[in-house]
Protein backbone atom coordinates (compact mmCIF):
# COMPACT_ATOMS: atom_id res chain seq x y z
CA UNK A 1 0.00 0.00 0.00
CA UNK A 2 1.56 3.69 -1.06
CA UNK A 3 1.16 6.05 1.54
CA UNK A 4 1.85 9.76 1.85
CA UNK A 5 4.18 11.51 4.26
CA UNK A 6 2.40 13.74 6.98
CA UNK A 7 3.89 17.16 7.99
CA UNK A 8 4.64 15.66 11.34
CA UNK A 9 6.41 12.88 10.29
CA UNK A 10 3.76 9.80 10.16
CA UNK A 11 2.63 8.21 7.45
CA UNK A 12 -1.25 7.93 6.32
CA UNK A 13 -2.11 5.67 3.85
CA UNK A 14 -3.01 7.02 0.09
CA UNK A 15 -6.22 5.08 -0.57
CA UNK A 16 -9.27 4.92 1.72
CA UNK A 17 -13.11 4.82 2.67
CA UNK A 18 -15.06 7.32 1.06
CA UNK A 19 -18.11 7.95 2.36
CA UNK A 20 -19.95 9.81 -0.35
CA UNK A 21 -23.91 9.35 0.01
CA UNK A 22 -23.55 7.30 3.08
CA UNK A 23 -26.30 8.83 6.09
CA UNK A 24 -28.64 10.17 3.27
CA UNK A 25 -30.93 6.67 3.87
CA UNK A 26 -31.95 5.23 7.50
CA UNK A 27 -32.99 1.99 5.81
CA UNK A 28 -29.20 1.65 4.52
CA UNK A 29 -27.36 2.56 7.66
CA UNK A 30 -26.53 -1.25 9.10
CA UNK A 31 -25.46 -1.76 5.42
CA UNK A 32 -23.48 0.89 5.32
CA UNK A 33 -21.85 0.11 8.81
CA UNK A 34 -21.52 -2.93 7.93
CA UNK A 35 -18.81 -1.53 4.73
CA UNK A 36 -17.26 0.52 6.57
CA UNK A 37 -16.09 -2.12 9.21
CA UNK A 38 -15.42 -4.61 5.89
CA UNK A 39 -12.92 -2.26 4.91
CA UNK A 40 -11.33 -2.18 8.00
CA UNK A 41 -11.20 -5.45 8.56
CA UNK A 42 -9.03 -5.69 5.03
CA UNK A 43 -6.62 -3.54 6.44
CA UNK A 44 -8.24 0.09 5.43
CA UNK A 45 -7.10 2.49 7.87
CA UNK A 46 -8.12 5.68 6.13
CA UNK A 47 -11.46 6.74 6.25
CA UNK A 48 -13.15 10.04 4.38
CA UNK A 49 -16.44 11.72 5.29
CA UNK A 50 -17.87 15.39 5.77
CA UNK A 51 -20.17 17.50 7.56
CA UNK A 52 -21.82 17.86 3.84
CA UNK A 53 -22.44 14.51 3.56
CA UNK A 54 -25.93 13.68 4.51
CA UNK A 55 -25.79 16.59 6.63
CA UNK A 56 -23.59 14.91 8.97
CA UNK A 57 -25.53 11.93 8.32
CA UNK A 58 -22.48 9.80 7.23
CA UNK A 59 -20.01 11.28 10.13
CA UNK A 60 -22.70 9.67 12.37
CA UNK A 61 -22.09 6.34 10.37
CA UNK A 62 -18.47 6.44 10.59
CA UNK A 63 -19.03 6.75 14.48
CA UNK A 64 -21.21 3.95 14.51
CA UNK A 65 -18.41 2.07 12.16
CA UNK A 66 -15.52 2.75 14.37
CA UNK A 67 -16.78 2.64 18.02
CA UNK A 68 -14.24 0.80 19.40
CA UNK A 69 -12.32 0.51 17.09
CA UNK A 70 -11.11 4.41 16.82
CA UNK A 71 -7.03 3.84 17.53
CA UNK A 72 -5.16 3.38 14.36
CA UNK A 73 -7.39 5.20 11.62
CA UNK A 74 -7.09 8.30 10.26
CA UNK A 75 -10.08 10.39 9.81
CA UNK A 76 -10.22 12.64 7.37
CA UNK A 77 -13.49 15.11 7.63
CA UNK A 78 -14.12 18.43 5.43
CA UNK A 79 -16.34 20.96 6.99
CA UNK A 80 -18.91 23.54 5.71
CA UNK A 81 -17.14 26.95 4.53
CA UNK A 82 -19.05 29.31 6.98
CA UNK A 83 -17.88 26.44 9.92
CA UNK A 84 -14.31 26.96 9.03
CA UNK A 85 -13.44 30.50 10.47
CA UNK A 86 -11.61 31.36 13.58
CA UNK A 87 -15.48 33.35 14.46
CA UNK A 88 -17.73 31.62 17.04
CA UNK A 89 -21.05 31.96 15.05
Amino acid sequence: MRFVALPNGMEAPALGLGTWRMGERAGQRSQEVKALQHGIDLGLTLVDTAEMYGEGGAEEVVGEAIAGRRDGLFLVSKVYPHNASRRQG
